[in-house]
């Protein structure tokens, strides 16, 4: 891909007549460098003065003329002499500044970038244009590079750019783009997440076409920060394939547990992203092997409900077959198995089964029984009774219940919190 950001564009600061060299900035009044008319070198100085603009030095006034001269002829042989000379006698900000847009302007219209990268380092140095102004010129020169295929000067380029000004997007945006193009993934994932936290920071939303950029680059790249990535997607942007995609990254990359697996499902049940026959297969088999067989039910029945699953295909019909078979609790059943006083363990699974019946506020009352009892697994139960109270509609008490999670359940959690702050 070829930046439309290049050289051409740092013409657009370029002097443009030999005899008067004009810049259009927030001054708005003109800089004139004239030309000599004979002996009429002092009153030239006079109407370079009378402009407002940027004035140069009597002292400077002849090399720059000089210069100026040189450029405009396209006098390539003569231009670095000139500029030496003309920095020689530059005795004001404003007489290097004009120096420096001048070998600017040969620099760009010779398509010499390492020229204008230091005309441009030195026009900032002078302070005379505003940051806007020369975080503009820092993003030409980064074009320039990144169409030489030099992808380090284009990422030291555009990164000064967007220190100079946080607000152009499209630098940081370019960051991205120079290390992906250099093949550098993990890099370039780094940057479009930069890039999108820069943006949310300042009350803006990045394209779900970064964020989804974002987490192909740092997934394919085995990059820890891809279910970073994922999780912000999925919160700017919820859809069926957005939480299918994090939740499968969190997978791959994790491998979680039957437990673990089980909560990421119910994470896509309830939010309608059980997409394939795979995953009710899948949500099936888990609840099946935690003995929740009305869970598993409750699973192939949507997904036959769903036209997702077909029922004939022999992985579901001997599905089917087993839980025909299985004793399935009921509300009553559980309450009198609480009334015997059941360990941690056994609570827990309690309330997964009024989980699985959809009664999430009983749930949550069995989970907190569970965590007052010894030998309680504080993280599992704890995710499951914020999954519970998410369900119910508690956002406060889900979102108490989540943030305590920590270990090998956390992430599950994070993913969690998302869905309590788009539906709770």
């Amino acid at each position: 891909m070829k930046l439309m950001i290049s050289t051409a564009a740092l013409a657009l600061f370029a002097f443009s007549a030999p005899s008067v060299a004009q810049e259009y900035g927030s001054r708005g009044a003109p800089t004139q460098v004239p030309q000599p008319q004979q002996d009429s070198q002092p009153e030239a100085a006079q109407q370079s003065q009378q402009a407002g603009g940027i004035k140069p030095s009597k002292k400077a006034l002849k090399a720059l003329i000089d210069l100026q001269n040189a450029v405009k002829a396209k006098d390539t042989a003569n231009i670095p002499a000139k500029v030496a000379a003309a920095q020689a006698v530059a005795e004001t900000k404003e007489d290097r500044y004009l120096v420096a847009r001048l070998q600017l302007t040969a620099a760009a219209e010779s398509g010499d970038n390492a020229t204008a990268a230091a005309a441009v380092d030195a026009i900032a140095g002078t302070g005379v244009l505003d940051q806007a102004h020369v975080a503009t010129l820092y993003k030409g020169v980064g074009g320039s590079f990144y169409n030489a295929k030099q992808f380090d000067k284009a990422v030291a380029a555009f990164n000064r750019a967007a220190a100079l000004n946080p607000q152009d997007y499209e630098s940081l945006d370019l960051i991205g783009e120079s290390y992906l193009a250099a093949g550098q993934n993990a890099q370039a994932a780094a940057a479009y997440q930069h890039a999108i936290q820069v943006r949310s920071q300042a009350g803006q939303k990045a394209s779900e076409d970064l964020y989804k950029k974002a987490v192909q680059l740092a997934y394919d790249a085995h990059s820890p920060n891809a279910f970073d990535a994922a999780s912000a997607w999925v919160a700017a942007y919820p859809s069926a394939n957005s939480w299918h995609n994090a939740v499968a990254i969190y997978r791959n990359m994790n491998h979680p547990d039957t437990e673990g697996t089980l909560d990421l499902l119910r994470l896509l049940q309830a939010n309608n992203a059980l997409t394939t026959s795979g995953d009710y297969a899948l949500y099936t088999e888990a609840a099946a092997d935690q003995l929740n067989y009305n869970e598993a039910q409750a699973a192939i029945d949507a997904g036959i409900a769903a036209h997702v699953v077909d029922p004939s295909k022999p992985q579901f019909r001997d599905m089917l077959n087993v839980l025909k078979v299985k004793q399935k609790a009921t509300a009553a059943d559980l309450d009198t198995a609480l009334k015997s006083s059941p360990n941690a363990v056994n609570t827990l699974r309690i309330g997964d089964r009024f989980y699985a019946m959809g009664n999430y506020s009983r749930a949550a009352d069995v989970y907190r029984q569970a965590l007052t009892k010894p030998g309680a697994d504080k993280d599992v139960t704890n995710l499951h009774l914020g999954m519970a109270l998410a369900r119910s509609g508690d956002k406060a008490g889900a979102t108490a219940a989540l943030k305590s999670v920590t270990g090998s359940r956390a992430d599950i959690a994070k993913l969690w919190l998302v869905y309590v702050q788009q539906h709770a």
